[in-house]
């Protein structure tokens, strides 16, 4: 499929209509945000602009996607001719992957001509509400897991292909291990790795027989599925006896055991004192079958002896909430004198009305690095301008920066460990009470008096 059809029908009417009513050469200022924190969890966790800058660097139209259009014979050959020379020379701003961000804040903001903005929107949404979907019930899964390393095993449950590698790079993102999905080690050197299925333990005339077979081609690490048959009467004693006869006398001592059925509370346990009494210590036991952090919490809190937790369907398709509510507004025109024009969406829902104006978000913190509450300003504004003296505060940083300019990047990319790492810096920031699961604290968010004048201007 060529990618650049992948827009809503009507954002291509838009596009044309703008060109055709001489407006192709006027710029916009717009602003991506959500409406609402999935599962009423404190934040969210920005994610998906490296593959979205990717995209706009590559932004054209080809001959085979021009001629379908015409084909179509809703467009006309200067709107055509439009896209066959089409390439982004836009700005964007954004928030760094990995940053929590809130309700009504922008995390990526596009200066660019009203057309292309027209054109890029289904598939910047797409991909920035998908990515921050997936990095936040990542987030709230390794924090559930309490320092336990998470996997994401979800390769199979994905509603499509690029939606399980993209899903794994934000999974990585919002802290996981790793992935099962070899595409996304390919993609972005994600660490991988894998169990065992049980059609390979059914293969063969025992399971001994299969655990045997198994160990005996591993270079430096196994884990073994033990719930085919019976777990404890058959998989464990099978399974140790694998790894003592087998991987003990070459030296590899980095095993694993998974369980992937029943109450694995109690089995865990049952499990390790087995593995210990055989002199097992150093096998670790990874839990899986429909995982997320509400199981896991309930697991540890059970006393599980559980070291590893794959994660699969709960969390690609995010079951208890599949949808990131983001939107992309227009909130200022450029003018010939200068000035920015700006445009304000009035609803009858609340929360469906926008705030005019670009704009910058400055997250402020105490003495002890502790985010204290974010302010919204113009994006115009120094510091000195948004906070007055009362503000007590030992810093402040701007969150939106330059990231493309005149469509090339402003800087090289971080890696997605850099990234990772960048993220769980900025968690750690956080206030204990805005991380708990259900029933965080309200995060302050204030408006700057100048921009707060403005918007009363407005309307």
């Amino acid at each position: 499929m060529e990618t650049e059809l992948f827009c809503d029908a009507y954002r291509l009417s838009m596009a044309q209509q703008t060109l055709e009513c001489g407006m192709g050469d006027c710029w916009g200022w717009f602003e991506v945000y959500f409406r609402r924190v999935p599962e009423k969890g404190g934040f969210a966790v920005a994610a998906g602009l490296e593959p979205v800058l990717r995209q706009l660097k590559q932004l054209h139209f080809s001959e085979t996607s021009l001629s379908f259009l015409w084909k179509e014979g809703e467009f006309h050959p200067t709107f055509l001719d439009y896209l066959r020379h089409l390439r982004f020379t836009g700005d964007v701003y954004a928030v760094a992957e990995g940053t929590p961000i809130f309700a009504g804040e922008p995390f990526v903001q596009l200066h660019v001509p009203l057309p292309i903005a027209y054109l890029l929107e289904t598939r910047l949404l797409q991909k920035l509400g998908y990515a921050t979907l997936i990095a936040t019930k990542a987030s709230r899964i390794v924090r559930a897991a309490k320092g336990h390393p998470v996997w994401e095993l979800s390769a199979r449950r994905t509603h499509g292909i690029d939606a399980a590698v993209e899903g794994a790079r934000a999974a990585y993102l919002g802290g996981c291990a790793g992935t099962s999905c070899v595409a996304a080690q390919q993609a972005y050197d994600i660490p991988v790795t894998g169990t065992m299925g049980h059609a390979f333990v059914q293969q063969f005339p025992t399971e001994y027989d299969a655990f045997s077979a198994w160990c005996a081609r591993c270079t430096s690490h196994a884990t073994l599925l033990v719930d085919t048959y019976d777990t404890l009467h058959s998989g464990v004693p099978n399974v140790i006896r694998a790894f003592q006869e087998v991987l003990l006398p070459r030296g590899i001592t980095d095993f694993a055991v998974c369980l992937d059925s029943g109450d694995l509370a109690v089995l865990s346990r049952q499990v390790r004192r087995m593995l210990d009494d055989a002199g097992l210590s150093t096998c670790w036991i990874l839990a899986s079958n429909a995982l997320d952090e509400y199981r896991i919490q309930a697991l540890l809190d059970q006393g599980a002896a559980i070291d590893v937790f794959g994660v699969g369907e709960r969390l690609i398709t995010t079951k208890a909430e599949p949808v990131l509510g983001c939107v992309m507004k227009l909130m200022a025109i450029d003018q010939k004198d200068g000035m920015l024009l700006p445009k304000w969406k009035c609803s009858e829902s609340r929360g469906k009305s926008t705030l005019s104006y670009p704009k910058q978000i400055w997250r402020c913190y105490d003495s002890q690095h502790r985010a204290l509450g974010d302010w919204i300003a113009g994006r115009e504004e120094t510091m000195d301008q948004v906070f007055s003296t009362a503000d007590a505060h030992a810093e402040s940083k701007p969150l939106l920066h330059t990231v493309m300019h005149h469509g090339t990047r402003t800087a090289a990319a971080p890696t997605l460990m850099e990234s990772q790492g960048d993220a769980r810096c900025q968690l750690a920031d956080l206030p204990e009470s805005l991380l708990r699961l259900t029933k965080p604290e309200r995060y302050p968010l204030h408006l700057s008096e100048a921009l707060a004048a403005k918007l009363r201007g407005v309307r």
